[in-house]
């Protein structure tokens, strides 16, 4: 017999778990003395909103599921937010919660919501454990959900009495499983429909990020010569400084990637994930797709593609290429013309020297400064747009950015579990003043670990993301200004190292010192977001009709 807290534990060590981000509460006592006594590390963060997003981009960087850990009450509610993150990006996360014993209580309804109730709409699967029997075989379903396609989030609740139970129930051996294949009939359609066209694209969305279908997407481009653009989530897939690469879709309509999609005469949808802004509107009559993922695609007035393989999608792009052969009549020229149009578009404002820095050429040197393998953590603002169109990822998971949910807050959590993940690659996480202030109680943390990772402020005192909307729907600029501490003093208190840019000639040399000195460094560089509004609604409309 042995008590269910350490039952949990077991279920998580068979799981493959290295480490449970959270705080506890004292309803996690027992699973937290159970803790103590595994190979596990717990990594105590200082909100539960940090170790939710910690767990997330563990999972999306791994594939295996992070768990996350909470208390009852406002310390589940904290992980909502980081719940949905995982949800709507695929990512594989668990969280546990607390709560009071269900079956003798005597504090009433103190602290008691549903929490359930409440996590229901935005896990894969949710449940309270009401006896230690069922433990191993809830906890192998909830790791089998999280991590099945699409991946996301889980949640149990532990109560206080459950966990202290006795039970003889061991864990329940992970099984060997593969994904189903793509239908072969499926496969000759979608053969036949390439062979026709005269000049196909490839969309490379969310759910293309895994390591053999990057690989064998890659394959094909060098054999067909088929150009691609990417999704703002599927960045890196395929090196993006391969000469076939067109851009990405950081933008809604208007860029240089549209004139490309709509110069197309067929599509190649591969990994397509509703969650993200669709880089193109279907039409009757229009240009037609192949939808090619691990789930049927959901119809949508502006999604109806013609042909859908379902199933393993490396194995499906693999069978497409293997299968294709007469291709010598694909004519790719006004694809290769837009994209030199958009590659000078690009090249321009690398090395702006204005000051403030603008954010052309802070991409620009954040590009030169990482090596291929290097990672750049997004939080949520009007940078994520420049580096999804301007910064070329090398390699796939090395731009964490977030186009599900889009949450604020998520930069420095995810560049910390980056670390963790991979301790011998440089990390940069690039926030906003705003995004950064919701968590920056996180460097306490970072500092604590003994982490190395630098931390981008860009300052703008004011939500820029939303200034910019309100400009571009000709509002009166207001209700977005806000003060900031002295962020060189705010990261010399928690212990980590402070700097300030000075000059745009400065931003490089600084950052080179930061990712080859180890420790926590927070730089403050002001940045000049004014002529946002003339580039991206209109300069670039412009340019990529005149193309």
């Amino acid at each position: 017999m042995a008590k269910a807290a350490d039952v949990v534990v077991q279920c998580l060590e068979n799981e493959g778990v290295e480490y449970v981000f959270g705080i506890p509460g004292e309803e996690n006592l027992d699973l937290l003395e159970s803790l103590r006594k595994s190979k596990i590390k717990l990594v105590l963060t200082r909100h539960e909103q940090s170790a939710g997003f910690m767990a997330a981009t563990y999972g999306r960087l791994t594939g295996k599921t992070g768990v996350s850990l909470s208390t009852l009450g406002p310390g589940a509610t904290n992980l909502v937010t980081a719940s949905a993150y995982a949800y709507l990006g695929g990512m594989p996360m668990m969280m546990i919660t607390g709560q009071k014993p269900i079956k003798k209580s005597k504090q009433g309804r103190f602290q008691i919501i549903d929490v359930c109730g409440m996590m229901d709409p935005i896990t894969k699967y949710t449940h309270q454990f009401a006896s230690a029997d069922n433990i191993p075989a809830r906890m192998r379903e909830a790791f089998r959900l999280a991590e099945e396609e699409k991946p996301g989030a889980v949640h149990l609740e532990l109560p206080e009495d459950i966990a202290a139970e006795q039970t003889d129930a061991l864990p329940i051996p992970r099984s060997l499983h593969r994904r189903p294949l793509a239908e072969h009939v499926a496969i000759e359609a979608a053969v036949e429909k390439l062979q026709k066209a005269r000049s196909p694209i490839l969309v490379i969305g969310a759910g293309a990020n895994r390591k053999m279908t990057a690989k064998v997407l890659k394959q094909l481009i060098d054999k067909t010569g088929i150009p691609f653009i990417t999704t703002q989530m599927g960045k890196g897939v395929v090196d993006e400084r391969h000469p076939r690469f067109l851009g990405n879709a950081a933008l809604s309509s208007g860029d240089f990637v549209h004139r490309a999609i709509e110069a197309a005469d067929l599509i190649i949808n591969i990994g397509h994930d509703v969650i993200e802004k669709p880089p193109f509107f279907m039409v009757r009559g229009g240009t037609e797709v192949i939808h090619i993922s691990f789930r049927s695609a959901e119809v949508d007035a502006v999604y109806f593609p013609q042909v859908e393989v379902i199933g393993d999608i490396a194995n499906a792009v693999w069978q497409i290429s293997e299968a294709l052969t007469d291709t010598a009549h694909w004519d790719f020229t006004r694809l290769m013309a837009i994209r030199e149009a958009n590659e000078a578009q690009i090249a321009e404002g690398a090395d702006d020297d204005r000051f403030p820095v603008y954010p052309q050429r802070l991409v620009a040197d954040i590009r030169r400064v990482l090596p291929s393998e290097g990672i750049v953590a997004l939080d949520n603002g009007i940078y994520k747009i420049w580096f999804a169109r301007n910064y070329k990822a090398h390699k796939p998971n090395t731009v964490l950015l977030d186009n599900a949910l889009a949450t604020m807050g998520a930069g420095l959590p995810s560049a910390m579990a980056s670390h963790l993940v991979y301790p011998d690659r440089p990390v940069i996480s690039v926030c906003g003043d705003g995004g950064f202030m919701m968590n920056s109680q996180e460097l306490e943390t970072a500092v604590r670990l003994g982490m190395h990772i630098t931390v981008v402020i860009l300052r703008d005192d004011g939500y820029g993301m939303i200034r910019w909307k309100q400009a571009n729907m000709g509002f009166t600029d207001f209700g977005l200004d806000y003060g900031n501490p002295d962020f060189v003093k705010y990261a010399e208190a928690y212990g980590a190292n402070g700097h300030r840019v000075e000059s745009a000639e400065g931003l490089l040399p600084l950052l080179e010192h930061c990712i080859k000195t180890p420790g926590v460094h927070v730089i403050d560089c002001p940045v000049d977001y004014s002529e946002n509004d003339r580039i991206l609604n209109s300069e670039l409309r412009e340019r990529a009709l005149a193309v």
